[in-house]
């Protein structure tokens, strides 16, 4: 027999036939949900001549399984109704003798890392003869019995410094982002241009507004990172009031320190999320594809950086953004200047 979902048609007219007493409804509120849905179908089955055939049929349900519930609602009530126990009834007993038992317990605590296929050959070269499944079994038993405490995984090799974060705070879900200059996405990027040069893209967008801020460095530290963000706040044509990073550690130490000094809030996204930042991820996309793979290397740094202002400039007041109804930022704000 196929059921058709858990939703049992004639919900609002089965609630009229409910039992009316106190003593009743207390019990009937405090049962599962699967006992009220069996409860329901037996009100019906009874206020409609009690023909299970057409009570099976109307809930999509077996005869038998009608029967089964029938049976257990006249034995206990509505409490007969509940899911019962799966366990079955002859459970498999300890076969071993306590000896064994207790010599398993003594070799696993003299090497708490051995499971079963490593004790078995032992107890064997001691006259044991056992099988690799009875000692899965005993140490089973022990563990549930606390005999055997959980092994411990963990590198004492590693040492874990502590992650403090003493500026940067989880952006609360009450804050709302409604005007340029809430909230910028500041992150970074791998630049690879010919050879063996590496540089670190660094990028701003607004929330907002979308008006990027590009910088370019050699390497992705902490005190480039707190001077990108200068020159993020002097190239913003609004107020900034919060920055929203990852968790890379250029984010931190000086660059969280920056952030404090200028009174900007800083939020930081939780681990493997870089979708919460997906409007600065989609600006290094940009400018990977209309500008960094298009440009000829550069001699150095410096030529780099004067490239990169360009496209920012370009990218701001003549590239149209299909985000923003085909406006360049520049023209974007001009319009929300005039709303506002």
């Amino acid at each position: 027999m196929q059921t058709y979902g858990s939703i049992i048609p004639g919900a609002a007219t089965l609630a009229r036939l409910l039992p009316k007493g106190a003593s009743e409804a207390r019990e009937q509120r405090s049962l599962s949900h699967d006992a009220k849905k069996r409860l329901a179908v037996i009100l019906w089955h009874e206020s409609h001549g009690k023909n299970v055939s057409l009570t099976a049929r109307h809930f999509c349900i077996s005869r038998s399984s009608l029967y089964e519930w029938l049976k257990r609602y006249r034995v206990a009530g509505q409490r007969g109704l509940e899911d019962r126990s799966r366990r079955p009834r002859n459970v498999r007993k300890p076969t071993w003798a306590a000896e064994l038992e207790v010599k398993v317990l003594k070799l696993r605590r003299e090497n708490p890392c051995w499971g079963k296929d490593k004790l078995t050959p032992v107890l064997r070269r001691e006259g044991i003869m056992v099988s690799v499944s009875m000692v899965g079994r005993i140490l089973s038993r022990l563990r549930r019995q606390g005999q055997l405490p959980p092994t411990s995984l963990k590198d004492p090799c590693i040492v874990k410094r502590p992650q403090a974060r003493p500026y940067a705070i989880r952006k609360p879900k009450d804050y709302a982002v409604q005007v340029p200059g809430d909230l910028l996405q500041v992150d970074t990027a791998d630049i690879r241009l010919g050879g063996n040069a590496v540089y670190k893209h660094f990028a701003a967008r607004d929330y907002v507004s979308r008006w990027d801020v590009l910088d370019v460095h050699r390497q992705a530290t902490a005190y480039n990172a707190a001077a990108f963000l200068d020159v993020v706040v002097s190239r913003m044509p609004f107020k900034v009031k919060a920055i929203q990073v990852d968790g890379g550690s250029e984010f931190k130490a000086d660059f969280e320190a920056a952030c404090e000094a200028k009174g900007l809030r800083l939020f930081v996204l939780p681990p493997r999320s870089p979708k919460l930042n997906g409007r600065v991820e989609r600006s290094n996309r940009t400018h990977e594809e209309e500008f960094y793979q298009l440009v000829d290397p550069p001699d150095g740094l410096v030529p780099l950086r004067v490239q990169l202002l360009k496209q920012e400039q370009r990218y701001n007041t003549y590239r149209p953004h299909q985000a923003l109804g085909q406006l360049t930022p520049q023209e974007w704000l001009l319009a929300f200047a005039e709303r506002g």
